[in-house]
């Protein structure tokens, strides 16, 4: 039978038929892949193709449920590099809205790789100055009273590229990447150590790691009393092996390499152990020749996330958006400035601002056309203000790896094409 020109119009042909109902088992199959082939360390991830999009899809079937759902394949946000087994990946930054991390694209930091660890076999030893050495299962620590919290984790390193070389082609990725916002579940540590009984003349803990190189740091026990958790969870699933699964230590508010994931051991005794973590690492040289050693805290820090490099922006109303959190407690005020920190007005918080957590920022910015730059200035609760890189320099020296939280923006060229911009 033949058909006329009107109703041929309303045929679906197989192939349509396929990049719609059936187009999601490509989607589930992409997923899964890697986004660069193995062994490509350092690599850069590609985003995958976009799919063909149906003339009219509401004249076809959509697609099937799915045991895990998958993004739109118009969104594709990545961490990047990929395929390092001793190195980082650092989140998307740009790529986000609000404040929380998505699981996936949490910045990875790794000494010796993600190890594979059988929840099943994986305990926790908690021995030392404790009247009763013990060790915990997973499901031993599961029985605890548990608590959910948000807090972000920041390697020390974050912004070293930007405070030592800025440059102009840097994303808010390549900027400050490095640090992370979720949601984690756990017990708190000094339920565990109330259950060892620990002695009063310990004052210091050793976290030891599962993985190869069996990162070790030394933390105050003043920590594992505050805030300190042992944590299984992460966004209201286990936790990712990249962040630790099966359990690992958060200490709210401190450098992350002292957040010991794979964790399956906790020493208690009177002094910090000093091992190569806390020498030969993540300590801070200073501009007079001396050294910080044990800075567990991180600084209060703010980036611009959009407008940034590579957007073009057109004349009119912006609103500039970013990313604000400190070890100190919480995000009290968040400036942002388009003329260079001659003048800064305040950005809304958007609530709850919660404590030893990324809080995000919006600023509406009346953009003239005029060559600008946009600047961001975070204060927390104990009246600490955001230094300039200037400052940063003055103080610590242009030697320091770590900690370097200056405030830096974009430059808004007449154009409309954004840069980095880090002298300030």
């Amino acid at each position: 039978m033949e058909l006329s020109d009107e109703s041929a119009s309303d045929v679906i042909s197989r192939r349509d038929l396929l990049a719609g109902a059936a187009g999601a088992i490509g989607v589930a199959v992409a997923a899964g892949l890697p986004a660069i082939a193995a062994g490509q360390q350092g690599a850069k991830a590609v985003p995958p193709p976009l799919p063909k999009v149906p003339d009219d899809p509401t004249k076809l079937q959509g697609a099937p449920t799915s045991a895990v759902g998958t993004r739109s394949r118009f969104y594709a946000p990545a961490r990047t590099p990929t395929g390092d087994v001793t190195g980082s990946s650092l989140t998307p930054l740009q790529d986000l809205t609000g404040a929380i991390t998505p699981a996936d694209v949490h910045f990875e930091r790794h000494h010796a790789g993600v190890p594979l660890l059988d929840p099943a076999r994986h305990s926790l030893l908690v021995h030392g100055l404790v009247e009763r050495p013990l060790t915990f299962t997973l499901d031993d620590i599961k029985r605890f009273p548990q608590v959910t919290r948000a807090h972000f984790l920041e390697c020390s390193g974050n912004g070293r590229a930007a405070y030592h070389d800025p440059k102009p082609e840097m994303t808010a990725q390549r900027v400050a990447g490095l640090t992370s916002n979720s949601e984690w579940t756990g017990v708190p540590l000094r339920l565990l150590f109330g259950e060892v009984g620990v002695k009063p003349s310990a004052t210091w803990f050793l976290a030891e790691g599962g993985d190869a190189c069996l990162l070790t740091r030394s933390v105050p026990v003043e920590k594992a009393m505050d805030d300190a958790l042992i944590v299984w969870a992460q966004n209201g699933e286990p936790l990712r092996p990249e962040q630790g699964y099966p359990m690992r230590l958060l200490l709210p508010g401190w450098e992350g390499n002292a957040n010991v994931k794979w964790l399956r051991r906790l020493e208690l005794g009177t002094r910090p152990w000093m091992t190569r973590w806390e020498t030969s690492k993540y300590t801070d040289p200073l501009a007079d020749g001396t050294s910080r050693q044990f800075s567990f805290v991180m600084d209060a820090k703010s980036l611009i996330t959009s407008p940034s490099y590579p957007t073009t922006i057109a004349k009119g109303w912006w609103p500039v958006s970013g990313l604000a959190w400190t070890g100190r407690g919480r995000i009290t005020r968040v400036e942002v400035s388009g003329d260079g920190g001659k003048t800064w007005s305040d950005a809304v918080l958007h609530g709850p601002v919660q404590e030893k957590a990324h809080v995000r920022f919006t600023h509406m910015w009346k953009w003239s056309g005029s060559e600008a730059i946009l600047l961001s200035r975070a204060t927390d609760e104990t009246g600490y203000v955001q230094p300039t890189r200037t400052e940063l320099v003055r103080v610590r020296g242009i030697g320091t790896d770590y900690h370097a939280n200056m405030i830096c923006g974009w430059k808004v060229q007449a154009d409309g094409r954004v840069f980095f911009h880090g002298e300030t």
